[in-house]
């Protein structure tokens, strides 16, 4: 039955009623979503927007996937809920699923409601495994918004939050802005590693329990890492006893075309946190990978932690159907083609028109333009001129997730190359009605 109040009574309702994340709440005018199929949202007055935000980088499959909604629908009716210390075949079937595609070395999955609780729960793994307590970060990254996850991470979120003890952050590679005066990536990369040693030293590597870096960092800017700078950071923490914790939140699950993100970086971790795009956001879901090391530890050591919901049968299910789909419809390799066939290309070109854009980087389907005052100085972008190109590419149906001065560009892995072809015609158009 449609719903016969207005449009104007609903978005009344909503500013009445609801407390949005990250936020002063009397600026907020949210876009009202009525349904989304594939590549396409539409908004409650039936506005079709081409979606190259993945919502918040998360749907990989695209939107309402007929065999993941099934999937979900078929379980309700089967096993809606079920408590956390109970099995089920979903969850032995997720299980499997996740811990085959992280690759040799990985043997067990604690599932969770999402990335931030996977990382507060990697955490509490390692310090328990080491019997160390300080982590140590980026100051480029995000990690979640709970009490370590949140101190964590090294953006301006963390700072009125810092209510956990034991973070430590130091600075990752950045060649595009380096905090090291490199003038090539292997400089980057050499530097960073001696830096982050010094960081080990000064404060003593017996009290560091781990090194927690994603893949490649997502909202901090989709940074790629250099060649050989995680397996840098790995042969650190060899030397020095730490455990690697790399998140893959946003990076996992296809993304940049591997199932994970380090598997184009010949490293392997101890512990892998993910969530978002094992099965596109459908169900809250998320979850630590433990390598066999750390699983046999726990073998006999009390892992004092659980989450109501951990192993959610429809959680599961929506688990086992998207990897499914992901494989069979050739969601991975599409991505890798995408990336280096089009986007790369395209947005270097758009680069080339639009001095304001400063650097081009990613991998996949998951790049990023950093944009800037002058491309010598490199000064960002303010936020009144990125609210101005947002507000242009809104008006054009395209839903883009813009991030302090950057655009990302981060479609469904489902994109086809006349979409993408579509999106970079509509930023050029946006970028020069903006003034730029």
């Amino acid at each position: 039955m449609a719903d016969k109040r207005s449009y104007d009574e609903l978005k009344k309702m909503d500013r009445r009623r609801n407390f949005y994340s990250w936020s002063i709440q009397g600026t907020l005018d949210p876009l009202m979503v009525s349904h989304a199929r594939g590549m396409y949202v539409y908004d409650v007055e039936g506005r079709e927007y081409l979606d190259f935000s993945s919502q918040l980088v998360n749907v990989n499959i695209g939107h309402s996937h007929p065999v993941v909604v099934q999937a979900i629908a078929d379980q309700a009716a089967q096993l809606a809920t079920v408590a956390p210390a109970f099995s089920s075949i979903p969850r032995v079937d997720a299980a499997t699923m996740v811990v085959e595609r992280a690759g040799e070395g990985f043997e067990k999955v604690f599932f969770t409601n999402g990335g931030a609780d996977a990382n507060e729960n990697a955490i509490r793994a390692a310090r328990l495994f080491t019997g160390r307590t300080k982590v140590l970060s980026t100051y480029r990254s995000y990690h979640g918004n709970t009490g370590s996850a949140i101190v964590a991470t090294g953006d301006w979120r963390r700072q009125p939050n810092e209510y956990a003890t034991g973070h430590v952050h130091f600075y990752g590679p950045f060649a595009y802005r380096s905090e090291f005066f490199s003038t090539s990536e292997e400089q980057e990369c050499e530097r960073a590693l001696a830096h982050l040693e010094r960081v080990m030293q000064g404060e003593g590597p017996d009290t560091i329990a781990a090194v927690l870096l994603e893949s490649v960092p997502g909202t901090a800017g989709i940074m790629v890492p250099p060649p050989g700078y995680l397996a840098g950071v790995r042969a650190l923490c060899d030397r020095y006893g730490i455990m690697l914790i790399l998140d893959e939140v946003m990076c996992g699950f296809g993304r940049t075309g591997s199932w994970m993100a380090f598997h184009a970086h010949d490293v392997t971790p101890d512990l892998i946190t993910f969530a978002k795009g094992v099965n596109s956001g459908y169900v809250p879901v998320g979850g630590v990978i433990f390598s066999s090391e750390l699983a046999s530890y726990f073998d006999d050591h009390m892992f004092p932690g659980g989450l109501t919901y951990s192993g959610h049968p429809l959680a599961m299910a929506s688990i086992v159907a998207a990897l499914g789909v992901m494989e069979s419809e050739k969601m991975l390799p599409n991505a890798t083609m995408i990336g280096e066939e089009h986007l790369r290309g395209g947005l270097a070109q758009l680069a080339s028109s639009h001095p304001v854009v400063g650097d081009v980087r990613g991998v996949g389907c998951f790049f990023a333009l950093d944009l800037v005052v002058d491309p010598a100085t490199k000064e960002p972008l303010g936020a009144p001129a990125m609210g101005a190109i947002k507000k242009e590419l809104m008006a054009r149906n395209l839903l883009p997730f813009v991030v302090d001065n950057r655009i990302h560009v981060v479609p469904p892995l489902i994109v086809t190359p006349d979409q993408v072809a579509q999106a970079l015609a509509i930023y050029d158009e946006a970028l020069t009605a903006a003034g730029f």
